[in-house]
């Protein structure tokens, strides 16, 4: 019988089976939980948990070879940003490969965690069933609780947000709409140059509050991620040379008719697309400043342009909800801020860990691949955590190297640069390993 502690893991999205899988390769004992039928979380289009904010058209951002795990590459014959139905068949290809599908709990939710009195964790499943584990791991994605507006008046039509959008047609038939659609996003910027088409709306007009630099998928031909500095180099010099050729090659936002951004390029988590700028050059859709409130059959801007419409589109992102917590102390704060430390464990729990949970550039996919090295070094004791303070210390340098470059908002609580995140921390579980020999 195994002497390792017990695993319950929240959730069979990416970060979920992922970390099952190392979990498994080391023999440690876990349970995973899913809510839906399959895995794939929000890459699962028309998933019956309603969590995935997977649209008909969508392609990932991220170029192949920077998405897929390593020790199960991506089929030769892939492009170079795939559909989401291919990335969903992938995920199940990994899952079926290495035989992790019987290991999961299909339908089952986990309603409830708590830590109790001697350290164990306390989850009960929406069966109605109670179990006991030594470690919780929490992967239940943060892409699955839509943040909409709040604004003064009313609106006459339909406001959904993106997550809710699957098509021009579907949840409302767009044809020959007037629509509105709010922020920059890359889901704002997809479903606005999806619907500007002119055999769809009338017309579209894309509010936002503040400019941005949307960039192109590709440079020189290439996918633009394959060309991100790498990690050797000080990244202070490595902004600087790719915020120059970004300049160079996209020109001014002003000259596409968009406002013009108040921050450098890449103090934003990436706005990405192969075809707004064109669109927006065109005509085919109109930037416009922020809602400053609803009139009935229109929206009015903070300029005091009113727009008549018939549809609002908010792709205003998400909040992160760990919905199965009651204690505020395993919640994020009133500015979206979740201090983790290297992206992972909470400080002073040491046998809760978070999988996947932070915006990471260029990819998130294969992020809890990686965390879930330490995360299984950590559980069978090869790996030894800092002492709390040091780990308190540590996540604010960490935050200040990640952050530092992105301007102040809730959106950007839990950006990261993947490859430097990875050297720091394969260098972090090494460090671990030392302190945990030390204490043999």
């Amino acid at each position: 019988m195994s002497s390792l502690p017990t695993v319950c893991i929240i959730g069979a999205g990416c970060s979920g089976f992922t970390t099952a899988k190392r979990l498994r390769d080391h023999g440690i004992p876990y349970d995973c939980f899913e809510m839906s039928d399959d895995v794939g979380g929000n890459w699962y289009f028309g998933n019956p948990n309603g969590r995935s904010a997977c649209y008909e058209s969508l392609h990932i951002d991220t170029s192949t070879t920077r998405l897929q795990f390593e020790d199960f590459p991506a089929g030769e014959d892939w492009p170079h940003f795939p559909h989401h139905s291919l990335i969903h068949q992938y995920f199940r290809d990994y899952v079926d490969h290495f035989g992790l599908r019987d290991t999961i709990t299909f339908n089952t939710a986990v309603e409830h965690a708590a830590r109790q009195s001697g350290g164990t964790w306390r989850v009960t499943l929406s069966t109605g069933e109670t179990r006991t584990y030594d470690a919780l791991v929490v992967a239940n994605g943060h892409h699955w609780n839509p943040y909409l507006p709040d604004y003064p008046g009313t609106f006459d039509g339909p406001v959904l947000h993106s997550h809710a959008y699957r098509s021009p047609f579907d949840p409302v038939d767009m044809r020959d709409k007037r629509i509105v659609v709010v922020g920059m996003g890359n889901s704002a910027l997809d479903i606005a140059s999806e619907l500007s088409h002119r055999a769809i709306a009338r017309h579209v007009w894309v509010s936002a509050r503040r400019g941005v630099w949307v960039l192109s998928k590709y440079r020189g031909g290439k996918p633009a991620d394959k060309m991100m500095m790498p990690p050797w180099m000080p990244k202070k010099l490595g902004l600087a040379l790719s915020r120059r050729a970004i300049k160079k090659t996209l020109g001014n936002m002003e000259d596409y008719g968009l406002p013009k951004p108040d921050h450098e390029p890449l103090s934003a988590h990436p706005s990405v697309s192969v075809d707004f700028l064109a669109k927006a050059g065109s005509g085919d859709l109109t930037c416009v400043p922020a809602i400053e409130r609803l009139d009935g059959d229109a929206v009015v801007c903070v300029d005091g342009t009113r727009i008549e419409a018939d549809v609002i589109v908010c792709a205003t992102g998400y909040r992160m909800a760990f919905p199965f917590f009651d204690d505020p102390e395993l919640l994020p704060d009133a500015e979206h801020r979740m201090p983790l430390f290297k992206r992972i464990v909470k400080p002073g729990v040491g046998n809760l860990y978070f999988a996947g949970l932070a915006q990471a550039s260029p990819t998130i996919v294969n992020l809890a691949e990686q965390q879930s090295k330490l995360i299984a070094a950590h559980l069978t004791g090869e790996y030894e955590l800092p002492a709390v303070a040091e780990m308190t210390a540590v996540i604010a340098r960490d935050e200040a190297k990640h952050l530092g470059q992105y301007y102040s908002a809730p959106r950007h609580t839990i950006q990261l640069d993947f490859a430097r995140y990875v050297r720091d921390l394969h260098r972090e579980i090494e460090a671990g390993r030392k302190r945990a020999a030390a204490l043999t």
